[in-house]
């Protein structure tokens, strides 16, 4: 019997002996190893934090204390060692556990999140909220140091530190710029400042002054002490950033080292106010791969848990990514002028492939979204046309900046938008459902979504043409219906029309980018039931083809629309509401998402659980045309 196999909660870790610790740490990695390697998943940040999550959940009671993950990708340690080890196997599989860490599954998850940055907000809301209430436990964020390129965190520090709230930040660093400071002079160093005979000698020190200061000196001597600290401070702490923000610093502590984890966690623990404990950490330890490459094993599809190479692919066509990414590094030859932007997502959104080819015209700004829209706004000023590439979930985030520093003033920058629609494995936190809808409320925004790779490429040529405001294109997280040819042997897409794909009468299936493929096979599965369909590729959402849309309304009974996105507010809504307008008898059904969230499962289970098949799209064709009025799929 290995010791995981009597983990069962935080409980059974606190009453392992010490020494016991590294053991079930070992265990805790290979669990991780082998069930990732079948599952795929955020694997890199884990192992990562594998010592850390041990001797936290030794030095404090959780869930009394509150520790807070940032994230969620360090979270499956956490989940193994929470009362979750047995379920693992199902993590990211419809029904199982989810990708992130997530209130419902778990109390000891305090609090969910699948996007960066949030943690230390989130933990000085409930040190607030404990205060407030008169309640007494400790609050902790553990957060990546790649987070804090997210200006969210920065904020939450400020304010934490101006409020010198009763709250403890571990910054997980495994940045390798950072591992020179990790030896025993660092060690030393940390072991002094967290001591609590300095800490009381430093209080002490300074009461010494406070007093004197009536006798002899003044202000002039409190000053003189406080210059004399930050200079020493200055000379010996790596932590002066945290310190100037109203945080005690300590560290940096290794972040493997059980032990020296322990130590600093029941020195910290007996102080009050804001601490930092600067973690250094290695992204992906122990992994099996003999020349590991940290970015792409920070999430990484089924693997050899001997070896750490993938598994075999059956092959097919290219992803829609890698479309996108060897587009813009072909077009970039033909236009000097286009660069790329990415936030923290190089191989995620395809633009490693330009950097490769392009390095000066490249910039990953790391996870700045907001700044990373911003900074566009300012190249398009320049004369450079920047094409930014984030998931379309992660560009909620720069909302504000979408609109108030490029759509007001019709600059044209280009929005590649990856991940759109149904996400798949990575669930509830991930889904690209919304872009529709909030994009169609940004003023000289285009919308556009491509049927295939080709289309792709004549929609970045249409879109580089475009020079009155913002251009968007979207696509999913899948695989294209097949591969592109080279961008030079692709046209530019003509601005703001649709393409009939199949001529029909009676009913009209106004479908949007991917969902071309699935209505096209409705329309044969109908025509068996004598049904004769027109479809439609409405690959421009905003604006409309209002001259083809006219002519639909003319010649059908009723209009179909299919999009992978919700359906309050998106295309359909658009659709009916512009129809209302030309032709007030028309009518419209809207197939789309509903208006809640969705389980993490397979891509196209989740497309079929809403409808958006092939089968799925005949049946409501068959109903909205028995009913002829507008109905909910």
């Amino acid at each position: 019997m290995t010791l995981l196999d009597g983990i069962y909660g935080p409980d059974d870790v606190r009453q392992l002996p010490r020494e016991q610790l590294p053991a079930l740490a070992a265990e805790v990695r290979q669990r991780l190893i082998e069930v990732v390697s079948q599952t795929g998943g955020h694997i890199g940040a884990g192992l990562g934090v594998v010592e850390l999550t041990v001797a936290l959940l030794a030095s404090f009671d959780s869930p009394r204390d509150k520790i807070v993950w940032d994230v969620g990708h360090q979270g499956y340690p956490w989940k193994i060692l929470t009362g979750r080890n047995a379920e693992l196997g199902t993590l990211r599989r419809a029904g199982g556990l989810a990708p992130f860490l997530r209130r419902s599954e778990s109390p000891h998850d305090i609090f969910g999140a699948g996007h960066a940055g949030t943690a230390m907000s989130a933990a000085l809301g409930l040190a607030t909220a404990r205060d407030l209430k008169g309640e007494a436990f400790h609050v902790l964020a553990v957060v990546g140091d790649g987070a804090f390129t997210s200006g969210l965190a920065y904020e939450a520090v400020n304010n934490a530190g101006h409020s010198d709230r009763d709250v403890i930040l571990v910054l997980n660093d495994n940045g390798m710029s950072i591992a020179p400071n990790v030896g025993a002079i660092n060690k030393y160093l940390g072991s002094i400042i967290a001591s609590p005979a300095t800490n009381r000698l430093r209080e002490r020190a300074k009461h010494f002054v406070e007093k004197a200061s009536h006798v002899v000196g003044g202000p002039s001597l409190i000053e003189f002490a406080k210059n004399l600290e930050e200079s020493i401070k200055n000379l010996w702490s790596p932590g002066m950033l945290f310190e100037e923000l109203g945080f005690r610093y300590f560290g940096p502590i290794d972040g493997h080292n059980i032990d020296a984890l322990l130590r600093t966690f029941e020195l910290v623990k007996g102080l009050r106010g804001p601490r930092v404990i600067h973690v250094i950490t290695e992204k992906g330890r122990g992994f099996p791969l003999q020349e590991p490459d940290l970015e792409k094993f920070h999430a990484r599809n089924p693997y050899d848990p001997v070896t750490g190479l993938l598994r075999p692919s059956t092959g097919g066509p290219p992803s829609w990514t890698k479309v996108f990414g060897t587009a813009i590094t072909e077009l970039a030859g033909e236009h000097p002028e286009i660069v790329a932007i990415t936030a923290a997502m190089p191989s995620g959104t395809g633009t490693d492939i330009f950097k490769k080819k392009w390095p000066a015209r490249f910039f990953d700004v790391g996870i700045a979204e907001q700044h990373a829209t911003t900074f566009a706004a300012g190249l398009a000023v320049g004369g450079i046309r920047p094409i930014v590439a984030i998931y379309s979930t992660f560009l909620q985030r720069a909302y504000d900046c979408v609109i108030h520093d490029v759509a007001i003033q019709s600059l044209p920058v280009i929005f590649c938008l990856d991940r759109a629609g149904m996400v798949g494995a990575d669930g509830q936190t991930h889904m690209g459902l919304y872009d529709i809808a909030y994009l169609l409320a940004v003023p000289n925004m285009t919308i556009t979504q491509p049927k295939d790779g080709a289309e792709l490429i004549g929609l970045l040529r249409c879109a580089l043409a475009h020079t009155a405001g913002p251009f968007s294109i979207r696509y999913p997280r899948d695989n294209a219906p097949a591969a592109a040819p080279p961008a030079p042997e692709v046209a530019p897409v003509k601005y703001a029309t649709w393409e009939t794909l199949r001529p029909g009468k009676e009913c009209a299936i106004l479908a949007v980018g991917v969902m071309c493929q699935p209505a096209m096979e409705a329309a044969e599965l109908l025509k068996a039931d004598g049904f004769d369909v027109t479809v439609v590729n409405c690959r421009f959402i905003k604006p409309l083809d209002h001259p083809m849309l006219e002519s639909l309304l003319r010649d059908h009974r009723v209009l179909v629309t299919v999009e992978d996105g919700t359906r309050v507010n998106g295309f359909g809504a658009y659709v009916a509401a512009t129809a209302e307008q030309i032709a007030p008898e028309a009518r419209v059904a809207i197939m789309g998402a509903d208006d809640r969230t969705y389980e993490h499962a397979s891509r196209a289970a989740q497309l079929a659980e809403v409808g958006l098949t092939a089968q799925g799209i005949a049946a409501q064709v068959r109903i909205a045309a028995a009913e002829e009025s507008p109905v909910a799929p």
